[in-house]
């Protein structure tokens, strides 16, 4: 009665945001959970409870693992499978007649999910702050082997006409009869039409076949 009495309350945030798993989905796996805990508690004893709980927590990771979804590059879902996780923990806590843990347990998780939404809401609307992510800018030239030297002039002094210092300098081979030149800019504040424009001058001259630059951060 307890694991669904709180997996009830746990459920229902679920649902009335309309998460994959809302409500009975809560509720089975903290009533589930309990079954399994409290019939290994009566059937083996505490030392029967405590395996039980140990297959109860690596089990609910595959059920977790189903509601987390990859869209266009993002993952989605993983909170929804923390919360299922979180409803096991309460549910296996009433089937060992830890009510109090229970109780608190349920509390906890239904405060992650309503009470920090606000913070998390407002942290994501911050700022980046630069002194913790550094970004760093890179300008891609791909130029003919026979032109390299050329190429490589001309990318240098556009980047230093343009005020754009550069931490490293890079030539790869490209196929067979091309080079890839890759140009780390120092990470200072850039504009990025100003790259754009510049990188698009390269990539009209004849001995370059593509220009871009792409930024990238790291913490």
């Amino acid at each position: 009665m307890t694991a669904f009495v709180l997996g009830s309350l746990i459920g229902f945030e679920r649902q009335y945001r309309q998460r994959t798993a809302g409500l009975r989905t809560n509720v089975l796996v903290a009533v589930g959970a309990a079954i399994f805990v409290d019939m290994a508690n009566r059937l083996g004893g505490h030392d029967g409870a405590v395996h039980v709980v140990a297959y109860v927590v690596s089990g609910i990771g595959f059920l977790g693992a189903g509601v987390i979804m990859r869209e266009e590059g993002n993952v989605r879902g993983l909170n929804t499978a923390a919360t299922l996780w979180g409803s096991a923990a309460v549910g296996a806590c009433a089937g060992a007649d830890l009510l109090l843990e229970a109780a608190l347990g349920a509390i906890f998780v239904l405060a992650a999910n309503t009470l920090l939404r606000p913070v998390v809401n407002r942290i994501n609307r911050q700022p980046i702050d630069t002194l913790a992510v550094e970004v760093t800018n890179t300008v891609y030239v791909i130029a003919q082997t026979a032109q390299q030297k050329e190429a490589l002039r001309l990318l240098e002094s556009m980047l230093e006409a343009a005020g754009h210092g550069t931490r490293d300098l890079v030539v790869h081979a490209f196929g067979d009869d091309a080079v890839e030149i890759e140009a780390v800019l120092l990470a200072t504040a850039v504009d990025g039409e100003q790259l754009d424009r510049l990188t698009r001058q390269l990539a009209e001259q004849p001995f370059i076949s593509q220009a871009f630059w792409s930024p990238s951060t790291t913490e």
